[in-house]
């Protein structure tokens, strides 16, 4: 079977389902290919109110494909170079939708699979989900930005241990860390992202959007820089129609209806 994205529009919410279950959706150039089209496809769709990023087969995603690895070391530093940064790429598309994405994890999400579902604004997990910095096991350290989001919510150490030991990770540790959202009952977390998709679907999307891109920069801007971002994007989701709109629903103390 040849490994592709499954896109499926579920209300206000599409749907991005990694499908290749043999290998417990493991990536490739292929997929980093097909997530960041249909990441695209799903941030111009103006009926889409968020996203959310899932596995097929009982999985997320297992990382990257050992084999392809071993042929790689056949070729040259250049070819590899090129594939990782298509890999980050991706991660970087991931960031920089302006639409909320949900990470949906069952099962397995290693490697690459699990700085892919950190790369994601939420994450709902079921309560059996490992995750896994597996790179130590074979000698390679990790991709994907995982040092970089692990490094921006949990201790030193702690992070140390998961790079070097490549011990799996219970998903309880990670919510106990911020990185979790919602914690589900095995097999329920594509339905409880959904709801909290439906959740986002209900807010202002121009605010959403404008708050997601206030907080991917905060890390990069001293306060004045930040403070002037947050004035300026004050300013611009006031004069939309769906603050008129929010205002008035409060006042009038009834559900908004936002465009």
């Amino acid at each position: 079977m040849t490994a592709t994205v499954h896109t499926q529009q579920v209300d206000r919410c599409s749907v991005l389902t990694l499908s290749d279950p043999g290998s417990r959706n493991a990536l490739s150039p292929v997929l980093y290919a097909a997530l960041v089209e249909a990441l695209d496809t799903a941030a111009g769709n103006p009926e889409v109110r968020s996203i959310v990023l899932t596995g097929e087969g009982g999985h997320f995603c297992a990382g990257g494909h050992l084999q392809r690895l071993e042929r790689a070391r056949q070729g040259s530093r250049a070819q590899q170079a090129e594939a990782i940064n298509a890999l980050h790429g991706l991660i970087e598309t991931l960031r920089a939708v302006p639409k909320p994405v949900i990470a949906a994890v069952e099962g397995a999400a290693a490697g690459a699979g699990f700085s892919l579902a950190l790369a994601c604004d939420l994450m709902v997990a079921a309560q059996d989900a490992r995750f896994l910095l597996a790179y130590g096991r074979v000698g390679l350290t990790p991709d994907g930005g995982a040092t970089w989001f692990l490094s921006r919510s949990v201790p030193a150490q702690q992070v140390r241990e998961w790079v070097w030991l490549a011990e799996p990770i219970a998903a309880q540790r990670l919510q106990h860390h911020g990185l979790i959202n919602r914690l589900s009952a095995p097999g329920a977390a594509l339905g409880d992202a959904l709801a909290l998709a439906e959740q986002l679907a209900r807010m202002a999307p121009n605010a959403v959007a404008g708050a997601k891109s206030l907080l991917s920069s905060a890390d990069e801007r001293p306060l004045r820089a930040q403070l002037d971002a947050e004035r300026d994007a004050f300013l611009d989701q006031l004069f939309h129609d769906n603050a008129g709109e929010g205002i008035a629903a409060f006042l009038q103390r009834r559900p908004a209806a936002f465009k």
